[in-house]
């Protein structure tokens, strides 16, 4: 849907929303009115949509026919030809997976699988030990082999799935923003699922200013307001999405290296970047990688980000890179 408000002399917003990729989009464009009137809001909408449609077309899991979901059902060892696109998330997930030691690894759906965890259908039971470890020897992105000037991706295992839930969604903002940029517009900000690209400023003449939640069931409470501008914010959590087998809690983030969820107190990362593909892949991947090495490695990566630990009463404790504190400073 696209809508239009705001005061007559005053900046002006164009807003885009709707259901994508199993979550909702949002798109709000500042613009001059003077400026307004020269855009074609239903064409610009058609363009957003169309924008939308294709990476779903190519990377969802929920939808059989999609490219991606044709690469995990291919038992062939021979390249397989995919779009630029998907070729181009491929490359993201290798780098990721090499820059986090495996925290990051799209080639655990079949362990997403087996939890029931991601587009998957929830368990009512706890895996057995061995099946982990025997589905955990069918994952490894080094299973796969890229060729840039075929296009292609190649699989040494005929079992190799793959998930992009950790990368589509900041790939898709940065796909929308380079939209945008092409259209001339300057200020603007693109939620996909609460993964954040922005540009410039909002109608207020300030940076956007991106709420972070406390993880606690609720998300009712404000932790932080950060002002994002230019850049990108991905915020990762065990809170929202776990579920309960025999009262034990299964939280829906998963350490790939050792095929069974993660069970520290590490309950939510906010990673800002120039692109919204790597602060969503970080995120998941500091999730993954707990307090000491996720703040650690975001030092050395000089990355502005928040790590929110769950306290044994009840409570919350953040801690913050260096880059972040400066970023809050008046």
């Amino acid at each position: 849907t696209a809508a239009c408000g705001g005061e007559p002399q005053a900046p002006q917003v164009i807003e885009f929303s709707g259901p994508t990729m199993g979550t909702m989009f949002s798109i709000k464009i500042v613009t001059k009115p003077s400026n307004r009137e020269q855009i074609d809001i239903q064409a610009l909408d058609l363009e957003i949509h169309a924008e939308l449609e294709t990476i779903n077309v190519l990377m969802s899991t929920w939808d059989p026919n999609s490219e991606l979901s044709r690469f995990n059902r291919s038992t062939s060892l021979e390249p397989f030809p995919v779009s630029p696109i998907t070729f181009e998330v491929f490359e993201w997930a290798v780098k990721l997976e090499e820059e986090t030691s495996g925290a990051l690894d799209v080639t655990s759906a079949p362990l997403l699988e087996l939890w029931g965890l991601g587009p998957y259908e929830h368990r009512d039971h706890i895996p057995d030990s061995e099946v982990v470890t025997r589905t955990l020897d069918a994952t490894g992105i080094n299973n796969l082999a890229l060729d840039p000037t075929a296009m292609t991706v190649q699989k040494t295992r005929p079992d190799i799935q793959c998930e992009f839930s950790a990368l589509a969604p900041g790939y898709t903002a940065d796909r929308l923003a380079t939209l945008l940029e092409s259209h001339g517009f300057d200020n603007f900000l693109v939620d996909i699922g609460g993964e954040f690209r922005a540009r410039g400023q909002n109608t207020a003449n300030v940076p956007w200013q991106i709420a972070i939640e406390l993880p606690d069931e609720s998300g009712e409470i404000i932790s932080r307001i950060v002002p994002v501008s230019n850049s990108a914010i991905a915020t990762s959590g065990d809170y929202r999405n776990y579920y309960e087998v025999n009262g034990q809690r299964i939280t829906h983030i998963l350490d790939p290296r050792t095929g069974w969820p993660i069970k520290h107190r590490l309950a939510s990362v906010t990673v800002l970047d120039t692109l919204a593909v790597r602060a969503d892949g970080l995120s998941t991947a500091f999730m993954v990688l707990g307090l000491e090495k996720s703040l650690e490695q975001a030092e050395e990566l000089d990355l502005a980000a928040l790590f929110i630990m769950r306290n044994n009463d009840g409570g919350f404790t953040e801690y913050a890179t260096s880059r972040f504190d400066a970023m809050m400073q008046p």
